[in-house]
């Protein structure tokens, strides 16, 4: 059986271009684990933080994607944001176009995950907020798998691959000591340039790190391209806003940007008033990253027709806790084949 990987043809041309672009920049199924007890894993302290509801699906062309089984990863947090671990594969239940589905695949493993770092380095970033990003940097770092697998991507006018993939962590801090603010900002462009990174990680866990205001004024790509190509992929956006006092229609329209494309993937969107807050948002999405479940199944009814197919995702909330949420990708374009 071939296993689902939500990517197209789309971000594997884009993949191809991307790597040609940038040379002219910078010259089995794991088991179900055994009785365990449900648990909470906090950060150090609350942090700000904003999560959207679902997004508009676009009439684009319908992307092909093959297969019999769709995977995803899930995060489940409580009321105060903290990471609910300790779940069976009994707690969750699955939703495709409202069909009950059979979960055939579960895993809550502590697995690397392959992570874009995408930098505004833009001259909306003010020096203040430079500073406080590369500190609360570190200790996402600190924070994260000890095998994670990172790229860094920096942006103001154009998106540049800075490091490629690499597991010292150490070695990305070191290459944003090097830059400095100043032009437009082409965050789409930033961040379409990652997805097509991510499309040959190694890891099932695949995320993207945005720090940025959000606001675009200098891409060749849409907003509505980059939602497009994010629901192709199964790459989940964190994003640390940070503007959090946005008051203009400009600042306002890229947090909007920043919450939507975060929940669109399954991902959270954070945006902290202080160093110290940005420090916990940081923590927070190591923690979550770590914490994350991989589940599958094989869709009742298929129909290769390359329609979308909302999936939703639920969990038995434990007896312990008042409440949980349930974050994951909230849907896939298939067909039987590749085109």
């Amino acid at each position: 059986m071939r296993e689902v990987k939500l990517h197209t043809l789309r971000l594997q041309r884009l993949a191809v271009i991307c790597g040609a672009v940038l040379l002219t920049m910078v010259a089995g199924p794991a088991a179900a684990p055994q009785s365990k007890t449900v648990k909470v894993v906090a950060a150090t302290g609350p942090a700000s933080q904003s999560v959207a509801g679902p997004t508009t699906i676009q009439n684009d062309e319908p992307v092909i994607v093959s297969t019999d089984l769709v995977t995803m990863t899930v995060s489940v947090t409580d009321v105060d944001g903290r990471c609910v671990s300790g779940l069976e594969k009994k707690d969750f239940s699955i939703l495709d176009n409202k069909v009950p589905q059979e979960i055939s695949f579960f895993s809550d493993d502590d697995q690397a995950a392959s992570v874009g770092i995408v930098f505004d380095v833009s001259g909306s970033m003010s020096g203040s907020n430079l500073m406080k990003a590369k500190d609360a940097l570190a200790n996402f770092i600190q924070t994260s798998h000890p095998q994670d697998e990172y790229f860094l991507i920096d942006f103001s006018s154009s998106p540049r691959l800075l490091l490629n993939r690499t597991l010292d962590g150490e070695a990305v801090l070191r290459k944003l000591t090097l830059v400095q603010p100043g032009g437009q900002t082409a965050l789409y462009d930033a961040t379409y340039l990652a997805l097509a990174h991510l499309a040959g990680a190694n890891s099932q866990k695949r995320a993207d790190s945005i720090i940025s205001p959000g606001q675009d004024n200098d891409s060749r790509y849409t907003f509505s391209q980059h939602r497009r190509a994010l629901k192709e992929s199964d790459v989940t956006i964190y994003a640390i806003g940070t503007n959090p006092n946005a008051n203009v229609k400009a600042e306002m329209y890229g947090r909007l940007a920043l919450e939507e494309l975060a929940s669109a993937s399954g991902g959270r969107a954070f945006f902290p008033r202080n160093a110290t807050q940005m420090a916990e948002a940081f923590e927070r999405v190591a923690l979550e990253l770590r914490h994350r479940y991989s589940i599958g199944y094989r869709p009742t009814d298929f129909i290769a027709n390359g329609k979308w197919h909302r999936v939703k995702v639920t969990v038995k909330t434990p007896a312990e806790l008042k409440r949980v949420f349930v974050r994951s990708s909230d849907g896939y374009y298939a067909s039987a084949s590749w085109r």
